[in-house]
């Protein structure tokens, strides 16, 4: 079994040219709809493995801002140096909320946690 996260976005097209300047991924697969300006469905890889699915949020699904802790998040980790760490939150910050500058915590020795501005919590790790 395997499992595979994907998040719904308003403005998927903008989220995953920030996703991939973040995490130095690259789409695979890429389903536009048919005006083509949101995604219905794009796959990112990093390192030939599924990253992320990003689809365009349907009009019912609860895109409200978000600025804090939230129930959920994406654990990225193992994406290299402090500076790769950095770079990753500036990035996801960006209009975003970078909820902890980057430093250590008691179970990694550089993270941070930022939800970017389209919603989404990230727990970013060395």
């Amino acid at each position: 079994m395997r499992i595979s996260p994907q998040v719904y976005v308003k403005g998927s097209i903008e989220a995953v040219a920030v996703y991939c300047e973040a995490f130095g991924a690259t789409r695979v697969l890429e389903i536009l709809d048919d005006a083509g300006q949101a995604y219905v469905h794009c796959q990112l890889t990093r390192d030939d493995e599924l990253f992320l699915a990003v689809s365009e949020a349907p009009p019912e699904c609860d895109t409200s801002p978000r600025t804090t802790w939230q129930r959920m998040a994406f654990n990225v980790f193992d994406v290299g140096d402090e500076q790769a760490v950095r770079h990753a939150v500036a990035v996801l910050g960006d209009g975003g909320t970078v909820i902890d500058e980057p430093g250590p915590c008691d179970w990694n020795p550089f993270c941070a946690n930022v939800v970017d501005r389209f919603g989404v919590f990230w727990w970013v790790a060395s």
